[in-house]
């Protein structure tokens, strides 16, 4: 077990990256040792040190100095001088494709936020367009890379050099569906709809026509269906194929946290009985999840907290079932998870620093 480790974080920048700054800033583990801030800047900023963390989020300033904390010009020198041991990436896909090849050969273990090495199948790959891709070296880093989601995941986490955090839409997926399909309770032949609602964060902080606030407000609209990219996720995570589910993703008038109403129909009629105790053997070690014994999650129940929340309404002759999930986006579908990937990788309490 280690008792504390020097972070870096390349990406604080965006709203992912700030949660993730958060979160490692109040880490127990991690007093007294910061997280390293790095990224690409301009001449004028390089030159006078990087860029103080209260001028790129204010909220993070408190009474410790957490705010005079810089934004550092990146360089491999920087985190081999800061003898950085776990990398943070919340880049673009394309940039992670390029430095964890880097961090690896460092001996830097790496937590990806992006989705550069969440799969594991060439045809799921596809849509991202890899330059890359069919590389030989690509192929065998993306051979050793980890899913991390630690409720499915965890042992092969806790020995990982690189972890693929998730996708936040695959997170309100994949964990209220995992634990139904993989003994057989779900007639996949029959076909499964997954209807997803996120706030507008998800779409990350660069604006678009879809994301300008005359756009989202007072709106509610589908894009992506059978097209978007993490359904991939779904489709190797849940382990079905390509015909037994719908994603439909949806964009809502709200910041952050995503909905997930799901339409599954059983093999044979069950009970409620049945499915909780599904549930609940599936989860028993996962402490970032929440079960519904009565009612159904929302959003507001989950937004700036890390926990999936997950409930369930079965038909009267209890053949079908809408299964309803909630998280933040920013933290259970992103840096909330990441920093639970730490504390397993490092062998620390799942649910430090989270809770």
């Amino acid at each position: 077990m280690n008792d504390t480790v020097q972070t870096a974080v390349i990406g604080v920048t965006g709203y992912a990256g700030a949660e993730l700054a958060r979160l490692l800033l109040h880490h127990p583990r991690l007093k007294g040792k910061p997280p390293v801030f790095a990224g690409r800047m301009d001449q004028r900023d390089a030159e006078r040190g990087g860029i103080p963390l209260r001028e790129i989020h204010p909220e993070l300033a408190d009474s410790k100095g957490s705010g005079n904390l810089r934004l550092q010009p990146f360089s491999w020198e920087l985190l081999a001088d800061l003898d950085v041991q776990v990398l943070f990436l919340a880049t673009p896909h394309e940039q992670s494709r390029t430095w964890v090849p880097e961090a690896l050969a460092r001996g830097i273990r790496v937590i990806d936020l992006s989705g550069a090495w969440r799969l594991k199948e060439a045809a799921n790959r596809a849509v991202y367009a890899f330059e890359d891709e069919g590389a030989e070296k690509a192929g065998e880093i993306q051979a050793q890379a980890v899913y991390g989601m630690p409720e499915l995941h965890r042992r092969s986490i806790a020995g990982a050099k690189l972890v693929a955090n998730p996708g936040c839409y695959s997170t309100a997926v994949i964990l209220p569906l995992k634990p139904l399909v993989a003994p057989g309770m779900v007639d996949t032949e029959h076909g499964i709809v997954a209807d997803s609602k996120s706030g507008v964060s998800g779409a990350g902080k660069a604006p678009t026509p879809k994301t300008h606030f005359m756009y989202a407000a007072d709106n509610l609209s589908a894009y992506g269906v059978f097209t978007h990219r993490h359904t991939g996720e779904l489709l190797e995570q849940i382990g079905i194929g390509a015909d037994s589910i719908v994603f439909a993703p949806h964009l809502l008038p709200i910041p952050r946290g995503i909905l997930s109403t799901i339409y599954v129909k059983f093999r044979t009629p069950l009970k409620r009985a049945d499915v909780m105790h599904a549930y609940r053997s599936f989860f028993t070690h996962s402490p970032m999840v929440r079960l519904h014994e009565h009612g159904l999650p929302q959003i507001q129940h989950v937004v700036r907290t890390s926990y999936a929340d997950i409930g369930f309404q079965l038909s009267p002759d209890g053949t079908r079932a809408v299964i309803v999930s909630c998280l933040d986006n920013l933290l259970k579908g992103a840096s909330s998870q990441a920093v639970q990937n730490l504390n397993v990788m490092l062998g620390w309490e799942e649910s430090e620093g989270l809770e």
